[in-house]
């Protein structure tokens, strides 16, 4: 049996713990009944988010993305925090045939340059931000009509976008997260994401 395990394990191919670095090209937040943002120069953050924020909170109640609780369950809050990456924007833009494709119309947070394939960067990585801030990934976050709607309020006959969008932005929405070490981020700041080794499970 031993033997079994041992050779099991000697096909899992384990991708070593990485560094890479990048640069805040953009700080939004959403104040008021809406997800929708605007841009601000800098974000403080505690651990309950960003205060005053659509989605600040330790706790949240579990949606269409939760099937396995009852709609309306209070759960921890993992999606404190919207990170997108403007090249990964640009794509989902000429996807959808349109000039532009901005932060604050999907409720991004944090817009981040620097990292390419932002939204493959895996669970368990942490951003560590000069200032001091630091924001453990939960996961990709995935695209929905509620954005795609968004956007298409921006575009005039281009209702098809509400549920193009979820087409055509998978794998590039970007990162949810959550506030790992209280502070302030200042747009133009540097960071480092510290991103842990990996492995695909295998039964």
């Amino acid at each position: 049996m031993a033997e079994i395990f041992s050779s099991h394990r000697e096909e899992i191919h384990v991708h070593a713990a990485q560094k890479k670095s990048g640069e805040v090209a953009g700080l939004f937040k959403a104040e008021g009944d809406s997800f929708v943002t605007a841009a601000v120069e800098s974000l403080p953050l505690t651990f309950e988010g960003i205060p005053g924020d659509f989605h600040a909170g330790i706790s949240r109640f579990s949606g269409a993305r939760e099937p396995w609780y009852q709609r309306g369950t209070e759960m921890r809050n993992e999606r404190q925090i919207s990170i997108l990456a403007p090249d990964e924007m640009r794509l989902i833009a000429r996807r959808l045939e349109i000039p532009e494709l901005r932060p604050e119309w999907i409720g991004g947070n944090l817009l981040l340059r620097g990292i390419d394939n932002l939204t493959r960067l895996p669970p368990r990585t942490v951003l560590f931000f000069e200032g001091g801030v630091s924001i453990r990934i939960d996961g990709d976050n995935l695209p929905c009509r509620t954005a795609g709607r968004s956007i298409a309020a921006q575009f005039e006959g281009r209702d098809d976008i509400e549920t193009e969008f979820s087409k055509q932005s998978r794998d590039m929405r970007g990162l949810v997260g959550w506030v790992e070490k209280e502070g302030t981020i200042s747009h133009g700041e540097e960071f480092e994401a510290r991103i842990p080794k990996q492995w695909i499970y295998q039964a």
